[in-house]
This record gives structure tokens, C-alpha cells and sequence, in this order.
């Protein structure tokens, strides 16, 4: 059964407000989009700025990883006494905040307002996406079909125009602080356009509570804690697979071609851009594919692309084969994520609370996935390393019953 069936008949009734909600969501996944990937193409600028030993960068990027960890526990939170909008707001703007402190950090050499500029992007990034997904879950019920995989879709789009940005820009000369100054007002002047479409967004639990119960109190459904329901944690699960595998890619995919299959530096790179240009095609078509195929099969179809993607680059010593294998990759692990996250909302009670549980699982494995593969590789080589990440996207395959919905499973 497909989002629209569950939902019933939806899109010529759709309101202006959900219509509005959802505009600002695409461009509001876009945002930290082009930012990271603006950053990331200056790297090695920021480095020979900051005149930082390969030890002395990983200290700096550890400020991305301690804001990031921070914003994705306390989003949830946030959310859940505040609602999306203060959140959402707080984490846009902390984004825009930190391309300023990265590029005047670099200007000036200091590693230390670096690292705090990129501790600002991972806070902001890190809270902002939690509550972006809950926004987003809430818009895609009101819709009643699959939004989520074009807003993700709307967050890849923003790394490939960030990076093809930053390589135009560094190809010119142009300088860090310039180009991240441009792009702060970039994303600035993005979010003062479509904030206020967004309207209220989605109020805090206890005023949920109190609606639904129609006056007569909290419905203590809605103080249940949602970690007690195992289908969710299946789902749980299915994510934290699933966002590993595109973590995995994000940040070892160009050394795997580099290392693993003998390619020159550029062409690593340009076979990470082919991973993410899949990433992009597989969330823009994923609202019509799962318009056609039901979320089950979906995932099943994602584990199995995905997994054969996976072998291949591990287990074929042949670079076009690998090249070609990632495209898989990127596909199968296209869906897995927002299509989980619109399982989980429609899963039971307190759907907010059920979406920024698995939303935060998702972050987390994009965490702690890149340092595991790299304890791993250390032993086994990187390709070796991906063995884990092929595990765990046959066991999502595994898993895929969870994500149907809620009404088909009572049936």
C-alpha cells in the first residue's frame, strides 16, 4: 500500500498553508546543503591557512563532530517543549552564522575560531535537520503522499551546488573569507525569503496533547515513551542502516577509489560527485516511485541496489565496475532514510516524537559511522571496511516489513 492510498484521495485539496510549509522546507533543506559542501571544497585552503598538521585538522574538524552530537540530542527535546519553528529558525541561522566564523577564522589563522565555527554549523545542522524532518513528517501527513524523499532530495541538490560552487570559486582564486561570506548571505537572504512561509510549524507535545484530547487533558498515549514500541525500533534500525551507507560514502567513498581501486585523486572525486548526482535523482524520483510501489518493496528494492552497489565495490578488482557500482550505491541508498522517517510518523501516537527518535538514529550513525569504518580499514583495508556497511543494508533489507503502514498492518 502506497502514502496516497493510506492517505486517501489528497492533492487537488491541498491548502495554500501546506502548500507554503512545504516550499520553505525544500529551500530550508537546501540551506546546510550548500553549506557543507561549501566548506568542505575549502578544506584544504582552511588547512594551508591555518598552516594545521593532518593531526591538528582532525582536532579542528572535531568541533563539527561535538556541535553536531550536541544539536542532534537536544533537538528532540526542543522540539518536543518548543515546537519545530524555534528550533528550525535557531538551526538555519546558526548555519548561516558559521560560514562567517569559518571563513574570518581562516583569514585570520586561528584554529581555534575555525573549529568554533564549525562546532556553530554542526549544532545548527545537526538540531535544525531533526526538526526539519519532524516539520516535514507533519507536512507529508497533511499532504497524504511522500514529500520527504524531495526534501531530502532538496538537501542533496544543495551539495552539488555548493561543490560546483566551491570548485568554480577556487578554480578562480577567490578567497575562503569571500567565498563563505558569499555564501552566508546566500543562505541568508534563503531563509529571510521562505521563514515566513512556514507559518507556526508544528506546536510543542503538550499542546498536541492537549488538541487531541479535545480538553479532557494530555491523552497519555502522547507520554508514552515511543523507544518502547519494537516496530519503531525496527524502523530505527532501518535508518541507522541505511544512513550509514550514505555516511559511509560521504566520507571515504573518494579514498575507497583512490586507495582501494587505484584512481588518480580527481577521478576519486568525480566518482564521489556520481554518487552524489544518484543520491539527487534516486530522493526527486522517489515520491513517484513510492506513488507506484509500495514502502515495503521499496526498501527491499533500496537494500537490494544498494547491497549489490556495495559488493561490487568490494569484492571487483575493476575500476569502470566500481565507477558503475556506485551509482547502485547512491540509488539504494537514496530512500531509505526519509522513507523510514515517514514510516515512523505514521507508526502510532505522538508521531513528532516518533519521527525525531528515528531522525536522531539517522544522525547519529552519519557520527559514529566514519570513525568505525576507519578503525576497521586500518585493519582490513578501506574496501574491507565497506563489508560492515554491506551488513547492515542486507539486514535493512531484512527488516523492511517494519515501514508498512499502520492500517495494512492491522489488516
Amino acid at each position: 500500500m502506497t502514502l496516497r492510498e493510506h492517505a486517501g484521495p489528497d492533492v487537488p485539496g491541498v491548502s495554500d498553508d501546506l502548500r507554503r510549509r512545504r516550499f520553505a522546507l525544500f529551500a530550508l533543506f537546501f540551506v546546510p546543503g550548500v553549506g557543507i559542501s561549501s566548506w568542505v571544497t575549502r578544506t584544504p585552503a582552511i588547512r594551508d591557512a591555518l598552516e594545521a598538521s593532518t593531526a591538528q585538522m582532525g582536532l579542528v574538524l572535531f568541533g563539527l563532530s561535538v556541535g553536531s552530537m550536541i544539536g542532534i540530542l537536544a533537538s528532540g527535546p526542543l522540539v518536543a517543549r518548543l515546537g519545530t519553528r524555534p528550533v528550525i529558525v535557531t538551526g538555519s541561522l546558526s548555519v548561516v552564522v558559521s560560514m562567517l566564523v569559518i571563513g574570518f577564522g581562516a583569514l585570520g589563522g586561528l584554529a581555534g575560531v575555525v573549529a568554533v565555527g564549525l562546532a556553530l554549523f554542526g549544532l545548527g545542522m545537526g538540531g535544525g535537520e531533526v526538526a526539519l524532518n519532524v516539520e516535514g513528517a507533519d507536512v507529508e501527513r497533511g499532504i497524504g503522499r511522500p514529500v520527504l524523499p524531495a526534501m531530502h532530495g532538496c538537501f542533496s541538490l544543495g551539495t552539488v551546488v555548493g561543490a560546483s560552487l566551491g570548485i568554480a570559486l577556487t578554480a578562480g582564486q577567490v578567497s575562503v573569507v569571500g567565498h563563505l561570506v558569499g555564501i552566508s548571505v546566500l543562505t541568508l537572504t534563503m531563509f529571510l525569503l521562505v521563514i515566513g512561509r512556514l507559518g507556526p510549524g508544528l506546536a510543542p507535545a503538550r499542546e498536541r496533547a492537549g488538541a487531541d484530547s479535545s480538553g479532557a487533558g494530555p491523552d497519555a498515549a502522547a507520554h508514552r515513551p515511543v523507544w518502547r514500541d519494537p516496530t519503531l525500533l525496527l524502523i530505527g534500525a532501518i535508518v541507522l542502516a541505511m544512513a550509514f551507507a550514505e555516511g559511509a560514502a560521504n566520507d571515504w567513498l573518494p579514498l575507497v577509489m583512490v586507495d582501494g581501486h587505484g584512481f588518480a585523486p580527481a577521478w576519486g572525486s568525480a566518482v564521489y560527485a556520481l554518487f552524489a548526482a544518484a543520491m539527487t535523482v534516486g530522493r526527486f524520483c522517489g515520491s513517484w516511485v513510492l506513488d507506484r510501489v509500495s514502502r515495503v518493496n521499496v526498501v527491499r528494492l533500496s537494500a537490494l541496489a544498494g547491497g549489490i552497489g556495495l559488493a561490487l565495490v568490494v569484492f571487483v578488482d575493476s575500476q569502470p565496475v566500481a565507477a558503475a557500482a556506485v551509482v547502485l550505491w547512491g540509488l539504494g541508498a537514496s530512500l531509505g532514510f526519509p522513507l523510514a522517517l515517514s514510516a515512523a510518523g505514521d507508526s502510532g501516537e505522538n508521531p513528532a516524537g516518533r519521527v525525531a527518535l528515528v531522525a536522531t538514529l539517522g544522525y547519529v550513525a552519519f557520527l559514529i559511522g566514519p570513525p568505525i569504518l576507519g578503525f576497521v580499514g586500518e585493519e582490513h583495508g578501506l574496501r574491507g571496511a565497506l563489508v560492515v556497511v554491506l551488513s547492515l543494508v542486507v539486514v535493512a533489507g531484512l527488516l523492511a516489513p517494519a515501514v508498512r503502514p499502520r492500517d495494512a498492518v492491522a489488516r
